[in-house]
């Protein structure tokens, strides 16, 4: 019987040749007895591969940072920040290291530190187009949706077809009540037939409090089992807070009930710091100032964080910057009395009236009348959708469309009077059709029929169509 390592110990193995190369002849004569199991994943041999670097090579940079993107990708994000975190100790300037860290703090809903580490990125030269998505997930989950939606259109603007930046723009929209700009940013993406885009849609409705059409189209496009414990949380979203509606949104991070709608202290602390940005200060000499002497600028105040395998504390060095010269004093307002003072001791003109005199007080003066205030615009009615959200019953799918006519034929006869006043109407689902019928006046009495077609032995269920999704009749 042949022997061999397992997963786990060789893993075991990979952590003790980093901590403590000394140990790596002990570590490898572990052995366990031979089990059957799948193969792992790629992520997992891809964890297994920089495991084995390390041990030959326990302070290779790009091994740790392969290593933690590794266990970043079979969600172990103890693992991953502890790689990511030598490898910031390694080479504190490298981008790679920065990014990683920050994609596992976004994973952990830590959104501070995550903006840190994302800034950071960028100003060592990490690629835009690989950290502005999830820098700008950071933003909104502080609450900086004007920023965060600014970063999403740069990262589409260096990458058009970065689905996730649009979905999660789309979020943003929502969050912020624009409609108009949800429903245009999710549109392409649902004309592609995108379940995750639907996912997004359905959370966006839900945020801006059209809770019965998210409810619909999670119904619709997501397992019974799924949509079943998806659906109250949905119930929720416009109670939370903007931040955690883009946690729960984007992440599936949902607060607890003591906490909704109360955003954590430490957000609005790096929402504040963000809002203060020395970017947006107003810069150059205030209007009416003095001139001042030349004076040798003072470095701007420097960021300097210290990164460790579990967290990242950032402290602010100020510098000693010379202190400007005090203003001039306002001049003290004029009083009405002073205007008038030289008049103090002048002599009083004379004040009789004369017989001839005409007391202007009395004379009416005719005026126009005002013009009459301009008549309030009518609100002209919203335009209805081409194809609105209607509910059916789907009696049967086929890929050939002609035959789901007689289809149509054969099971209207089985239906009977449940079906004689419904037309045969259908709408492609993936490389099929499904062959509705109706359309039904609500969800109530299309269950009702579905339960008479099933005593019928009638198979068939509800059906609600999204807005947009185009239904045609069968001819």
């Amino acid at each position: 019987m042949v022997s061999r390592i397992s997963f786990s110990a060789r893993l075991a193995l990979g952590v003790a040749l980093i901590g403590a190369p000394c140990l790596a002849v002990q570590a490898q004569q572990t052995v366990s007895q031979p089990v059957v199991q799948a193969l792992p994943s790629d992520e997992v041999q891809r964890l297994n591969r920089a495991l084995v670097a390390l041990a030959k090579t326990p302070r290779d940079r790009d091994a740790l940072i392969e290593a933690g993107q590794a266990a970043l990708g079979i969600d172990d994000l103890e693992a991953a920040i502890g790689f990511f975190g030598r490898a910031a100790e390694v080479d504190p300037g490298h981008p790679g290291a920065a990014q990683g860290l920050g994609a596992v703090y976004l994973r952990a809903g830590r959104a501070g530190e995550a903006l840190v580490q994302f800034e950071r990125a960028l100003a060592a030269g990490a690629d835009e187009r690989a950290v502005l998505t999830d820098q700008a997930l950071t933003l909104d989950l502080v609450g900086e949706q004007a920023g965060a939606q600014a970063a999403y259109a740069r990262a589409l603007t260096l990458d058009p077809a970065n689905d996730e930046a649009r979905r999660r723009m789309a979020v943003s929209f929502a969050i912020t009540g624009n409609r108009a700009r949800f429903e245009e940013a999710l549109r392409p993406l649902l004309d592609r037939r995108d379940m995750a885009a639907q996912r997004a849609r359905a959370f966006g409705l839900a945020i801006m409090g059209d809770g019965e059409r998210a409810k619909a189209i999670v119904e619709q496009v997501m397992p019974r089992d799924l949509a079943t414990r998806l659906v109250p949380y949905l119930e929720f979203m416009p109670r939370l807070t903007k931040p955690q509606q883009a946690a729960a949104a984007n992440l599936g991070l949902f607060p607890r009930a003591a906490d909704i709608g109360r955003d954590d202290p430490r957000l609005a602390r790096f929402a504040a710091e963000e809002r203060a940005d020395s970017r947006l200060a107003p810069s150059g000499p205030p209007l009416d100032a003095r001139p001042q002497p030349v004076t040798t600028p003072a470095p701007e105040p420097a960021r300097v964080a210290t990164v460790t395998p579990v967290t990242v504390t950032t402290v602010s060095a100020p510098a000693a910057a010379p202190l400007p010269a005090p203003p001039p004093p306002p001049p003290a307002p004029m009083r009405v009395a002073d205007a008038f003072a030289e008049f103090a001791n002048a002599p009083l003109p004379d004040a009789r009236v004369s017989g001839d005199a005409v007391d202007l007080s009395r004379i009416a003066i005719r005026r126009e009348a005002p013009p009459p205030p301009p008549e309030k615009p009518k609100p002209k009615e919203p335009a209805k959708p081409v194809h609105p959200s209607r509910v059916w019953v789907q009696v049967a799918t086929g890929k050939n469309v002609k035959a789901l006519g007689f289809d149509w034929k054969r099971i209207s006869k089985e239906g009977g009077a449940t079906l004689a006043k419904l037309k045969p109407y259908t709408t492609p689902w993936g490389e099929a059709n499904r062959l509705l019928a109706g359309p039904v006046d609500s969800r109530d009495k299309a269950q009702a029929m579905v339960r008479e077609l099933k005593a019928k032995g009638v198979d068939s269920f509800l059906y609600v169509s999204p807005e947009g999704e185009e239904i045609q009749p069968v001819k």
